[in-house]
């Protein structure tokens, strides 16, 4: 097959997923909309490979991906390479070891091979913290993408700049092989922090009319207030769905039918203790707010610095000082969690994954609304 043109026989791109997780990348290519094939994914996470294996009925490669040669990766005969590599060795909170930390060692080690493989991907995608931009990994993961024929473009965008009210920002690397090239080649080598040239506009500069013009959080609660309430009711958040096409009569029973929660609504709710203690430190969203945290891997486990938490009780009058012990303050619901992070209503949790386990997996994956538009551009092929 002629360079620069590879795909199946059947006209499809063949992708490998490389730290797969809960289906991320995945589902990025569904909403994309792309053609594509799934050849193969991987990831070391036994409990990330059993979601994953429980929502598409194919388990990812478990073994360890540094044990893989140049040879098992040409087999493949893949096109597309997509990577969501180990973020701690990048973060900020973290020791910041960079390409020292253990971690990085497996996506160093597949930067390596690709220099010696046969038939290279055409394309390749990478997500990562804020940081990585910076780091020294980043810095041989680009020298290496130039010296095997590689023009990248690479963006810092965040959920907000694509209408959902969810701060996210993540590194984005985008790469085409020559002589595959970008549908707008005058953005090669640079670091974008708009998606101008995958909306075609500058409506993705980040100030505040971005965060105005995002969806209100209750879009993407599981419940809402009940018809009957009046507007000055406290309480409550815990009938129909806002979800499209999921409908229930209480959060229980919704938690139960959608596979994303466990056990009843009164696990949700944040213990005076600790909004005694750790009030001041909290992030307090209500429905109709347009901005919350990014939910972490240790959200439900901390409440400092993890995510963000909703009032279910907002002041009757505007303005007036409402203590937080009076808020009906609570967590996120995991699927809560994955309608910002924009996974669809398919998704599920199998019934053995435990309720931190389930926020821990969602703090480690990606938001789709933003990939998904990423990947189309990185596949468009130009006029």
């Amino acid at each position: 097959m002629e360079e620069g043109s590879r795909k199946s026989s059947d006209g499809l791109y063949r992708v490998l997923e490389f730290y797969s997780g809960i289906g991320g990348m995945r589902y990025s290519i569904m909403r994309a909309g792309m053609s594509a094939t799934m050849v193969e994914a991987f990831d070391i996470n036994d409990k990330a490979n059993d979601v994953y294996e429980h929502n598409f009925g194919h388990r990812p490669y478990q073994g360890n991906i540094q044990n893989l040669t140049a040879a098992d990766l040409d087999r493949y005969e893949a096109d597309v390479w997509l990577l969501c590599p180990p973020c701690q060795p990048y973060t900020r909170q973290g020791l910041q070891k960079d390409s020292g930390d253990a971690r990085a060692s497996s996506f160093l080690r597949i930067l390596e091979l690709m220099q010696h493989m046969l038939q290279p991907p055409l394309m390749f995608f990478v997500e990562n913290v804020v940081g990585f931009e910076i780091s020294d990994t980043h810095k041989q993961m680009i020298e290496i993408l130039v010296k095997t024929g590689f023009v990248a473009q690479e963006f810092i965008l965040n959920p907000l700049q694509f209408g959902v009210p969810y701060s996210r920002p993540r590194y984005f690397c985008l790469a085409k092989r020559k002589p595959l090239s970008f549908q707008n080649p005058r953005f090669n080598n640079q670091l974008l922090w708009s998606p101008t040239p995958i909306l075609g506009s500058d409506d993705g500069l980040m100030d505040e009319n971005v965060v105005q013009s995002c969806e209100p959080i209750e879009n993407f609660l599981e419940v809402e207030p009940s018809s009957n309430q009046s507007e000055s009711a406290d309480l409550d958040l815990f009938h129909t769905s806002r979800v499209p096409g999921m409908v229930c009569t209480t959060l229980e029973t919704k938690v139960e039918e959608n596979g994303c929660g466990t056990g009843s609504l009164s696990q949700y709710i944040v213990p005076l203790g600790l909004i005694e203690r750790w009030g001041s430190a909290m992030d307090i969203v209500y429905p109709d707010s347009k901005r919350c945290c990014c939910f972490t891997k240790s959200y439900y486990r901390y409440v400092k610095g993890t995510g963000s938490l909703l009032a279910t009780v907002q002041p009757k009058k505007k303005g007036k000082f409402t203590p937080l012990k009076d808020q009906g303050l609570r967590y996120f619901t995991p699927r809560e969690v994955a309608n910002l992070h924009s996974f669809p209503e398919i998704f599920q949790f199998p019934q053995h994954i435990g309720l931190k386990q389930r926020y821990a997996l969602l703090g480690n994956s990606l938001s789709v609304a933003v990939v998904a538009p990423l990947l189309r551009y990185l596949f468009v092929e130009p006029l």
